[in-house]
């Protein structure tokens, strides 16, 4: 019997299949493809973030079609891959989505968008160091304990090493600010949104979503609730639940 694909879209922090360390034993019982987003990878030099490209690679990873499950800045590609081939998307799971072109003139995405613009209008000017320096002070409202004790922004947590840091600045660098990405509303696909409870973007994020159809939980573990028991449970329990098992 064919495994049912569930397609995973990683953010900013970590990728492949290391941004779902809890997501693994869903791999027993479906086809489970961890992506890596263009420009993400251990040794090849950082990419300029390409949406159109990450959105096409959801689509060629769901094959026949499946379910996708996105964090972050990864819910950018996967909301366009389903906006392009909604027949293939069973479901989407987007936990803590950074989807602030959709949000854009509520207050807490106006917010966040005034106090970064600035720095990615000057980013030509900074290096690699400078520029992740100061996104992560400007997005201070958004630092979280990283699972491994120190602090980490949005979309960062889990990096050391000092190679790990240069890549990361590097990657971070060239990335494109969220606001930009060209989304619009997924209809008629089973959507449910996993915020951790801290920060009012992503909670007024999924209220956007929820007007939308959306289902929002709140699971608390702080921008990445995949890692906790109850939002990997939340995870399992939607996806087998479009699937009506």
């Amino acid at each position: 019997m064919t495994k049912t694909r569930i397609v995973f879209v990683h953010g900013l922090d970590r990728y492949g299949a290391a941004a779902w360390p809890r997501q693994h034993l869903l791999a027993g019982h479906y086809d489970a493809l961890f992506l890596k987003r263009t420009g993400f990878d251990a040794v090849d030099p950082a990419m300029a973030t390409d949406f159109t490209a990450d959105a096409r690679m959801v689509i060629d990873a769901l094959g026949d079609g499946g379910h996708v499950v996105a964090h972050a800045q990864g819910a950018i590609s996967a909301m366009m891959a389903a906006v392009d081939r909604p027949d293939l998307v069973r479901s989407m799971v987007l936990l803590e989505p950074a989807v602030l072109s959709l949000s854009a003139e509520l207050p807490a995405s106006a917010a966040y968008r005034e106090s970064l613009e600035p720095l990615f209008a000057r980013r030509a000017s900074l290096t690699d160091a400078e520029f992740l320096a100061d996104y992560r002070r400007l997005g201070g409202a958004m630092e979280v304990p990283s699972p491994d004790g120190s602090q980490a922004s949005l979309g960062m947590a889990g990096t050391t090493g000092s190679e790990a840091v240069a890549r990361l600045a590097a990657r971070t660098h060239l990335q494109s600010p969220s606001w930009e990405a060209p989304l619009h509303i997924v209809p008629g696909v089973p959507t449910l949104v996993v915020t951790g409870g801290w920060e009012p973007l992503f909670e007024e994020i999924a209220a956007y979503l929820v007007t939308t159809g959306a289902r929002h939980e709140i699971s608390r573990g702080g921008h990445r609730p995949q890692d906790t028991s109850d939002g990997a449970a939340l995870i399992a329990q939607f996806i087998a639940q479009v699937d009506g098992e």
